[in-house]
């Protein structure tokens, strides 16, 4: 029995105890992972997928990581002095030893998948969603410092660089008085930052600085 599987983008046609070498697997020597797309089982019923076969798998023993065969890439421009690089690449591979190969239940037994090393783990993504959820909170602050603004209404066209256009972006913005510029945290000035895409130009104009010596007047 036979199987056709694929995995870094290759097909690669298998039966148990063959020895192959593939794009690079994020698994160590001596594990044992699953390969869970199949695209033909051959024997004595041989079964086409479309494009998969559910539930069939490939077993296979990593035996140990290695690299491919040196590659040499010359590049040389024509009618350009001194434009020729020259580059050596070895592939990096993983070598595995197939063991079994599986009909049907691949999907129960609980073997680790073969994922490329390249590729984002389900870890990775799990380890990432509590640390977005925890960053939340702090957005949230950050736009209520910014736009929960004092009563009244100053002409913000008195800051630097500040038009009619800008005035409205900052009172859209919940920014409506120097004193409240001149209150402005680091925090704020950043959250103002990426929200209006300043870029900046509050640090470089001194609208702080400026605010400050207007609220005064």
């Amino acid at each position: 029995m036979f199987a056709v599987l694929k995995t870094g983008g290759k097909q690669y046609k298998v039966q148990a105890g063959d020895t192959l070498r593939v794009e690079k697997l994020a698994a160590d020597a001596g594990e044992t992972v699953q390969f869970n797309d199949i695209l033909m089982l051959g024997g004595d019923s041989p079964v086409v997928g479309a494009p998969l076969i559910a539930g069939a798998g490939v077993q296979a023993e990593v035996i140990d990581q290695i690299k491919g065969e040196k590659v040499i890439h010359f590049v040389k421009r024509r009618r350009k002095h001194s434009s020729q690089r020259t580059k050596g690449h070895r592939q990096k591979l993983t070598l595995i030893k197939v063991t079994d190969i599986l009909a049907s239940g691949a999907d129960k037994t609980g073997v680790k998948a073969a994922v490329g090393a390249g590729s984002v783990s389900a870890v990775a993504v799990e380890a990432a969603k509590p640390a977005k959820k925890a960053a939340a909170p702090k957005a949230a602050q950050k736009d209520d410092a910014v736009t929960e603004a004092p009563a009244g209404v100053d002409d913000l066209k008195k800051l630097s660089g500040v038009g009619p256009a800008l005035e409205k972006k900052l009172q859209a913005a919940g920014v409506t008085s120097f004193a409240q510029i001149a209150a402005w945290t680091d925090a704020d000035v950043a959250a103002i930052d990426e929200q209006l895409s300043f870029k900046g130009r509050i640090e470089r104009e001194g609208w702080i600085e400026q605010a400050k010596e207007l609220a005064k007047g």
